[in-house]
């Protein structure tokens, strides 16, 4: 009697932005550690320098490496031959990519987030009936506008996808009240604290934190580790925030440091020529704020560690910070990590700058306000989601 051999199980890994890199990091070596299952990551090319070093920093080495500029400032040019070759680029890489996809048929596809790579590729599998699993499903502001294109990504993927993996008991409620069937939601905490905890645990000695503080040092002329100044961490490049608003949110910062001759800002600008455009205008003549590059992940958390306070409009930092607790002033209308609020850390700001303004100061000048607001928590995860998630894929498929 002829015994057949059971094959086993493969899942595939996509991602693209280097958010997605990072949060999927943790996942991937998880799942790598399995005997139980075959896993391929695939890395599309969104975000191409950004995300490869993020994966280095992690030692994830993809499978596959595809172009896929989605997204590219190329697509949107002024200049119809960047249109035209930046449009060939993405032809070509979905080409590439659908080749991938039926050349390896596999059982299930891991995305994560929001993205427009994420998006994508929930879709193809949609149409190649292979199942897909969504890490960090359920996050919701219900204004299809904010964050754009974000919010309404992540209600297409979870109307396509077969398991979901949330984050927060709040992510598992959006999801039932969508109709999700309840069975395929796992709450499990969000990879992205995995992330932070494998590196922050590598920075919990004095040799590293030099080396970090010699970095930014040399690098930008940014010494962390004075004593008579205070370092306020600033982002933002929310799309919705183009224009006046965007605007809005740099003048309160520009007005903290021209009330306060001992803070100085870092602000590693967003390369979008929308961001870059607002930012010159209105910092043209400020001497304390640090433009820096987008800098490897180790050291943008010690930014965060190190910081007095931060500014943005971040969502995934909203959930990074709750490790070290940094009171974060959040410029947005709405946010899809109200956890982080009730976490205690947070403080919803909108966009008007006297508000924004408004707490900044109040961080600054009163020292039992800036403590009630440096909470640590783990509304967001204990660091272990990664684990909990490649078991689930596993018992699911196996």
């Amino acid at each position: 009697m002829m015994v057949l051999a059971m094959q086993t199980p493969k899942v595939l890994v996509v991602f693209g932005t280097r958010p997605e890199a990072i949060k999927l990091s943790p996942l991937v070596a998880e799942l790598k550690k399995r005997s139980d299952l075959e896993t391929m990551v695939c890395l599309l090319r969104q975000q191409p320098r950004l995300a490869a070093q993020s994966l280095a920093q992690f030692g994830v080495e993809p499978e596959a490496d595809i172009a896929f500029p989605f997204g590219n400032a190329g697509l949107f040019s002024n200049s119809l031959f960047k249109r035209i070759v930046s449009g060939f680029k993405i032809l070509w890489g979905l080409f590439r990519f659908f080749r991938l996809v039926r050349k390896e048929r596999p059982n299930l596809i891991v995305i994560q987030g929001d993205t427009s790579t994420a998006l994508f590729t929930a879709l193809l599998a949609y149409h190649l009936k292979i199942r897909v699993a969504h890490v960090e499903a359920g996050l919701r502001t219900h204004d299809k506008y904010a964050p754009f294109p974000e919010e309404m990504n992540r209600r297409l993927i979870s109307a396509i996808a077969d398991i979901h993996f949330a984050s927060t008991e709040a992510a598992k409620e959006n999801l039932l009240r969508e109709g999700i069937d309840g069975s395929s939601i796992f709450v499990t905490g969000n990879t992205v604290m995995d992330a932070v905890r494998l590196i922050a645990e590598r920075q919990e000695n004095a040799e590293a934190e030099k080396l970090l503080d010699e970095f930014f040092r040399k690098t930008y002329n940014i010494d962390l580790s004075r004593t008579n100044g205070k370092m306020v961490f600033f982002t933002t490049h929310r799309r919705e925030s183009f224009g006046k608003e965007m605007e809005n949110i740099m003048r309160a910062v520009k007005a903290l440091v021209d009330e306060h001759e001992d803070v100085f800002v870092v602000y590693p600008m967003h390369p979008n020529p929308n961001v870059i455009k607002t930012a010159h205008a209105v910092f043209r003549d400020s001497q304390r704020i640090r433009f820096i590059d987008s800098v490897r992940y180790d050291r943008y958390l010690f930014l965060l560690k190190k910081a007095h306070f931060i500014i943005t409009d971040s969502g995934g930092l909203q959930e990074e910070i709750s490790y070290f607790g940094t009171p974060t002033i959040v410029a947005r209308n709405v946010t899809e990590r109200s956890e982080g609020l009730s976490g205690g850390n947070l403080l919803l700001a909108g966009t008007d700058t006297e508000r924004i303004l408004e707490y900044a100061l109040r961080l600054l000048r009163d020292h039992e306000f800036h403590a009630s607001v440096s909470k640590k928590h783990a509304a967001f995860g204990d660091g272990h989601a990664a684990e909990r998630i490649a078991k689930k894929i596993a018992e699911v498929l196996g």
